[in-house]
This record gives C-alpha cells, structure tokens and sequence, in this order.
C-alpha cells in the first residue's frame, strides 16, 4: 500500500518516516509489507489510508490553489480533508485517526454490532424498516441514491435485512466490519475522542470542508471539534454532500487516495460530474510532469 509512490518519488520519503515517528511504530512497514490482516485491523488502516492520501496530495498540491478548492471526505476521510485544508496538522491527525481506531474497537468489543449495504432501496423504506425492527439498527452511511450502509447489532441487523428483502429489495451484504460504527452504539469512543482532539490545535480552514454530519461547510476550530465527535455516533450524509458540492458548480472532483470507492458514489448520484481518481504514481505522473527528485512539501501552517 503507497510504496509505489515512496520508490517513485524520494522527496515524500520524510512523510512516511514523520509518520512512524509520530505514532512510534513502523507503520509504512505494515504498509508495504503486511501482513494484510495487520493492516486490515481499524487501528492501523485509518492511519495507513490517511498517510496515503496525504503523500498523494503533497505531490499534487502545487497544481491548485486554495482559492479554487472544497474537501470533503466520507468518515476517516473527514481527517484528511482537514489536513488538505490545514485545520489539522499532519502528525496530530495520524494521532488523532489512530486513537480513534482503537476506540471504535474498543466500542465495537463492549456494544457488539455490524452493518450492511443495502442496494437500490428507497431511502424511506429503509428508515422506516430501521425504526421498526426490534433492537437497535439506524441508516449509518446515505452513500448514494441506490446505496445505503445500516448499522447496529446484529440480530436487529439480521432482523432488518429479512424486512427488506420482503419488501422487494434483492441485495443486502453484511460487511466485515469489528463495530456498528456511526451508530448509537459507539458512545463508549465518544469520551476518549472529545479528550484526543482537545489536546490537539485544530485552526480555522484555509477553503470549506464539507461535514459528514451537517452535509455542509465548517471553517472555524470550535466546529470541527465537536463535529468530529458526532460524527462518531451520526450518518455520514455522503449523497447529500455531494448534491450540495455539485451545487456549487464546481470544474471536477478529484478523489484522493487508495481505490474508487467515492468516484463510484458520486456517478451513481449525477453521471455527469466529472471525476478522476489519484492512487498511484501513475495517476499522479498523469496530473503533472513532476520530476521525482522535485521536492515535494507538505504545506501546513506554522
């Protein structure tokens, strides 16, 4: 995971290396060598896929100014979107991510649940199959018009998939997932995540990043916080993000970091945005000529 990009450019060697440092353990290791059920494990990959992002990006943030930039980013990506837009600084959002792995685990350990996908289903029919279920099951990620994630525990989870299916939906996938995240039940992280971030300076953004709870822009340090916090607990109010971004009429979106996940999410809301994903070397040597002993820097403020 990302060594491409560290045998492909030298100058964002010293990221990875802050990052080990930061989280005092060799985590670009576990990147690029495994095992992948290490990597797998919350804890590791939400700081993994954020230091991915974040050597993709300071490897393309000369091609932008911030005058021309929204972020957004879907749960963990929410950090990112933050460090792009230098609300967080890089090394306390590898913290911050990493802390928050462990305690969604630890949620997950001491309120046992699981979510699902639904697949072209009714937003409404959805919510309403949730509030008639026995036990405790919400809708956790409005990803799309034809994708909804449920989250809770998992009788009510087996209970709601069987009530949808009756009703006409045909597929409904389990995810392999350690905690019914962006549930109720995750309340035991909210404390320790409240605590994380208030020892960490969070600054007002250099451009709007787009809330996962809200669905719209926050700019200013006691927002973010608190934002942040909910978001444990809240929807992520993906679809609606994105309707509210296309709003804005923007020139394309561009999706940062390993895979399409976002890029698929935002055709299935209006095939006509245009998108384009960066992952790799190759997509980044795709944007721009960059050479690769150009020195690439991780703009953040001082």
């Amino acid at each position: 995971m990302g060594r491409d990009l560290y045998e492909a450019f030298p100058a964002i060697r010293g990221l990875y290396e802050r990052a080990d440092e930061a989280l005092g353990m060799s985590l670009s290791r576990i990147m690029f060598e495994g095992p992948e059920e290490t990597l797998r494990q919350t804890h590791n990959a939400q700081p993994a896929i954020l230091l991915h992002s974040i050597a993709l990006w300071s490897l393309m943030q000369p091609g932008w100014r911030d005058a021309e930039l929204v972020a957004a980013g879907h749960s963990l990506g929410e950090y990112t979107a933050h460090v792009v837009a230098g609300s967080l600084a890089f090394e306390d959002a590898l913290r911050l991510v990493r802390r928050r792995g462990e305690l969604m685990l630890e949620a997950g350990r001491q309120n046992p649940g699981t979510m699902a996908a639904v697949l072209n289903a009714d937003l409404e029919t959805v919510r309403e199959v949730c509030r008639e279920t026995e036990g405790l099951v919400v809708p956790a990620n409005l990803n799309s018009p034809v994708q909804v994630v449920i989250s809770g525990e998992h009788g009510a989870i087996q209970e709601a998939t069987a009530a949808l299916k009756s009703r006409g939906v045909r597929k409904v996938i389990e995810l392999r997932v350690s905690g019914a995240f962006h549930s109720p039940l995750m309340e035991p992280a909210v404390d320790g995540l409240a605590s994380a971030l208030a020892e960490v300076t969070v600054r007002d953004t250099r451009f709007p990043v787009y809330a996962n709870v809200t669905a719209g822009p926050v700019t200013g340090t006691g927002s973010i916080r608190e934002l942040l916090v909910r978001q444990l607990l809240s929807p992520v109010l993906w679809e609606p993000t994105l309707r509210n971004l296309i709003a804005l009429e923007p020139e394309e979106f561009c999706e940062i970091g390993p895979g399409e996940v976002l890029k698929g999410l935002l055709r299935a809301t209006d095939r006509d945005q245009p998108c384009r994903s960066f992952a790799t070397a190759e997509d980044v040597q795709s944007f721009r000529e960059i050479e690769v002993e150009q020195p690439a820097v991780l703009r953040e403020e001082p």
